[in-house]
């Protein structure tokens, strides 16, 4: 079989895609979600440009965090949705989240057939959890939350 001589020049250039697949450790991909940190405060959907995040919970009683104590009102969250066929990645969630339960995850291999598909609920966003690097390490001198 004879090939042109373009076609074999372009052949010797081309790079597999697995081989371009190392990330640094700090890129941003796509936004995963630690439902456990997760208060129901709706400040990441009323910051967001696109309107592509969408929340709702429920209040719930729960007991005194000490003897004698009132019982406590907390939101429960029942939906956490991004839609990543609007959003445009700019991260204000992730910065806004007073409660650190957005983060960058560097996983970019999320395409879908349906667009409709890219709708990720809080169980598929936890799952992205799996890929988020630990925090780096504190400078000299800083002082930890609590």
């Amino acid at each position: 079989m004879h090939q042109s001589g373009h076609s074999r020049a372009h052949s010797m250039h081309d790079v597999q895609f697995s081989a371009l697949r190392a990330m640094t450790p700090r890129a941003r991909g796509v936004i995963a979600l630690k439902e456990e940190n997760c208060t129901s405060c709706m400040l990441c959907a009323r910051e967001c440009p696109d309107w592509c995040i969408y929340i709702e919970a429920h209040k719930e009683k729960r007991p005194p965090r000490r003897e004698g104590g009132k019982p406590r009102t907390v939101n429960a969250l029942e939906r956490f949705d991004i839609d990543y066929a609007l959003c445009m990645y700019c991260g204000i969630c992730v910065e806004v989240c007073p409660f650190d339960a957005l983060f960058w995850s560097p996983e970019f291999e999320y395409s879908e057939v349906r667009i409709a598909d890219l709708l990720h609920d809080k169980e598929k966003l936890g799952e992205w959890m799996e890929g988020v690097p630990e925090p780096q390490a504190l400078e000299a001198g800083a002082v930890k939350k609590k």
